[in-house]
């Protein structure tokens, strides 16, 4: 743990789950992230100009660290967050390491330079490349509940696209964001791309803008979400937006129900619920629904919540503002009508703040406590009478982050899939694909705007730009649309029109041979009129 310096401002780290304080960071002050800011923009320049294959190699020693250091990085995340080791490893270390491989092999791939023929004869001597380049400087800002590898895989994103990056965690767990820094620096990478930054949210984005980062992504609330959108249109830069999610679990009467009860429970109450995509509302057939609740009951029950360690399945929840949320929350559910009906149980000494696993029944779609986005350990089930109504139930929502569909037939849960409004939809699994590189994670609606991971991630991080060029510059000094204007060449134009969508085949070949001609004679002539 840092001592502290009664002359400097800190951000103090408490584990949740002991309350103990397990370290402290300085916070950044307005003149340093002038510096930070002024170096990231110089190296930025020269990171531009080094190849794929070199960017790779640094990317590629994270890995080599992650993996060697992986225990202590778990052990980290886990004391900063509350989250039980297991879950950091498997959630968060693991899913960086592939992030690490797959942006190193498949940046190049993705933001390749692409030739892009004419788009009509009309065009035929004009040709174009679509080219990828950095955006500059990135603003990542990461919430508490993922902060390893939520933010880690947005920087190894934009440092494969040539971006340099300032960094600024959750006050909740500034000391992974010194971790992150920790795995950056041992990589040997260049000097100024990548700053971890410290301080308040709201300030941070102000200081981030005012001086002169190229886009901001942000992770964590529609509400904060909003007003982080509101500042960047003061500076007209854009921004990547993850929020929230109401995601729901459709369970049909073919599914496979002890996969669906297993896969529905962990996609719940893993991270002690705080996942903006897992499992929020569960809508289940009545022909399944009692076979569905009889074995959840028994296996919530079976669950055991506590202090980090082995003999354990959820941990602690991240900060007590959201521990009071879940309890009132809790309380609401109970008014609207719904029921216990199973609770995790407690194991070893209960400090911290723990919220037990809770799975509800007697839960209709109308209870106000499921409108809202619960980010806990709750497992509320509804019962539907068909495959229509879960898809409607599923749909009315003002989140669109994830869904599932639990079925025998992968056609048919592919068929369902495609009628529920989610960026990520999930058959007989939910939750995971945020771990897989090639897959996007984002939703429409209030759950965002833009994506990150896979290859529309990258594009995120990444200018396009179009360089178009003449294949016969000296043909002629004008274009046939150019000055001067006449009679002629305006009739020649509108008979073009119908080039361009003829009528039958009689007139495309009419304008081929008559018209078109017309066109190139004018474009010759100019060329003559001009070289006198």
């Amino acid at each position: 743990m840092n001592v502290a310096n009664p002359e400097v401002a800190y951000e103090v780290s408490y584990n949740p789950a002991t309350l103990e304080e397990i370290g402290r960071l300085p916070l950044t002050t307005q003149a340093e992230f002038e510096e930070i800011f002024e170096k990231a923009r110089t190296a930025q320049n020269l990171w531009a100009q080094v190849s794929f294959k070199e960017r790779a190699k640094y990317i590629l020693k994270m890995a080599d660290y992650l993996r060697d250091n992986a225990d202590e990085l778990a052990d980290i995340i886990s004391q900063d967050n509350g989250k039980l080791k297991i879950d950091a490893l498997n959630t968060e270390i693991i899913p960086s390491i592939m992030s690490c491989t797959w942006y190193a092999k498949n940046a190049p791939k993705v933001l390749k330079s692409s030739l892009l023929p004419p788009s009509s004869m009309l065009f035929f001597n004009k040709w174009s490349k679509r080219v990828y380049q950095p955006i500059g400087t990135l603003g990542i800002i990461s919430p508490w509940n993922y902060p390893f590898s939520i933010p880690f895989g947005e920087l190894v994103m934009a440092l494969m696209a040539g971006n340099a990056v300032v960094l600024k965690v959750a006050a909740q767990t500034p000391m992974v964001g010194d971790a992150i820094d920790r795995v950056v620096k041992a990589s040997g990478l260049p000097d100024g791309l990548f700053t971890h930054v410290v301080g308040s949210g709201s300030k941070v984005i102000e200081s981030m803008l005012s001086n002169g980062a190229n886009k901001i992504f942000f992770t964590g609330s529609t509400f904060a979400g909003k007003q982080v959108m509101k500042s960047c249109a003061e500076y007209l830069v854009p921004c990547s937006l993850e929020l929230g999610g109401n995601d729901a679990m459709v369970v049909l009467e073919d599914a496979p129900i002890e996969r669906a009860v297993n896969g529905g429970m962990w996609a719940a109450f893993q991270n002690a619920g705080q996942s903006c995509g897992g499992v929020k509302r569960v809508y289940v057939h009545e022909k399944v629904y009692d076979e569905f609740v009889e074995m959840a009951i028994a296996k919530t029950k079976a669950l055991r919540h506590g202090v980090n360690g082995y003999d354990t399945d959820l941990g602690s929840i991240t900060t007590e503002k959201q521990f009071n949320t879940l309890e009132k929350e809790l309380q609401l559910a109970l008014d609207n009508g719904a029921k216990i009906a199973a609770q995790s149980c407690a194991v070893g000494e209960q400090k911290g703040y723990f919220f037990p696993a809770t799975l509800l029944t007697d839960v209709t779609a109308d209870m106000e406590f499921i409108q809202e986005e619960i980010f806990g350990p709750f497992m509320p089930i509804v019962k539907v009478k068909s495959e229509a109504e879960a898809i409607e139930l599923a749909n009315k929502s003002q989140y669109a982050l994830t869904a599932s569909v639990w079925t025998n037939s992968n056609s048919r849960g592919k068929r369902v899939a495609m009628q529920l409004h989610a960026g990520a939809v999930t058959v007989n699994d939910h939750l995971y694909t945020h771990g897989m590189s090639n897959t996007e994670w984002g939703g429409p609606k209030e759950s965002g705007i833009g994506r990150t991971h896979g290859a529309l991630g990258l594009q995120e991080v990444a200018e396009p730009k179009i360089i178009n060029w003449d294949l016969l510059p000296g043909l002629s000094k004008r274009n046939a649309f150019w000055f001067p204007f006449d009679a002629g060449i305006y009739n020649n134009m509108l008979k073009l029109t119908g080039y361009i969508k003829p009528k039958s085949v009689g007139q495309w070949v009419s304008l081929n041979i008559i018209t078109l001609p017309k066109v190139l004679v004018r474009m010759l002539s100019a060329w003559k009129v001009d070289k006198g």
